[in-house]
């Protein structure tokens, strides 16, 4: 079974929106405000493009990733060489990109279970807090690879829902605090 790794930019109150600038949220950009960019603190998003070999987004992370990430050559070789899944009910074949390699529409979680029963390694989830709760709650994620900045943003997409439901355990594999108060933590979800 192939392994679902969720990877986020997340906020010390847990919100993921909006990390890198894109339009719409008033906290937009918040990784790179008031925090220090120190190299070693995002080796981990390194590692994960050279582990991974297929990624995985809902339809609004897909929109607002594929029309830029393409044109980021030097930034994203192999994420912009594997393959692509997009979880969307509504998205058409027709809305996809022609310059972002294979890209594949899933209709539903089932799906996404079905696609982790497949040959090939890695498939990491990038943005997306509406489809990592729902994988979350769906008991598909299989690991977590945290980047927590040392910033409380308030209102926001978060990555974790409210549902209620059984605790969900998680051990801790990996962690590293840099001088920039950014925080690594890499967790795998026990079973």
């Amino acid at each position: 079974m192939r392994q679902l790794i969720t990877t986020a930019f997340l906020s010390l109150d847990g919100v993921v929106e909006a990390p890198g600038g894109e339009p719409g949220y008033r906290n937009s950009g918040w990784t790179f405000k008031d925090v220090a960019f120190l190299p070693e603190a995002y080796e981990l998003k390194a590692q994960e493009q050279e582990d991974s070999t297929a990624m995985l987004l809902g339809r609004v992370s897909y929109e607002a990733f594929a029309p830029v990430w393409p044109t980021m050559t030097e930034e994203f070789p192999r994420y912009n060489a594997m393959p692509k899944h997009v979880v969307s009910t509504t998205l058409q074949e027709s809305d996809l990109v022609d310059d972002w390699g294979e890209i594949t529409i899933l209709r539903s979680l089932d799906d996404v279970a079905a696609l982790k029963e497949t040959d090939g390694g890695p498939i990491t989830v990038h943005g997306s807090a509406m489809l990592n709760r729902a994988l979350a709650d769906a008991g598909l994620v299989d690991r977590y690879h945290l980047l927590v900045f040392p910033t409380l943003l308030g209102a926001g997409k978060r990555l974790f829902s409210e549902t209620d439901k059984d605790a969900q355990r998680l051990a801790l594999i990996d962690s590293a605090t840099y001088a920039n108060g950014v925080q690594k933590l890499v967790y795998d979800v026990v079973r």
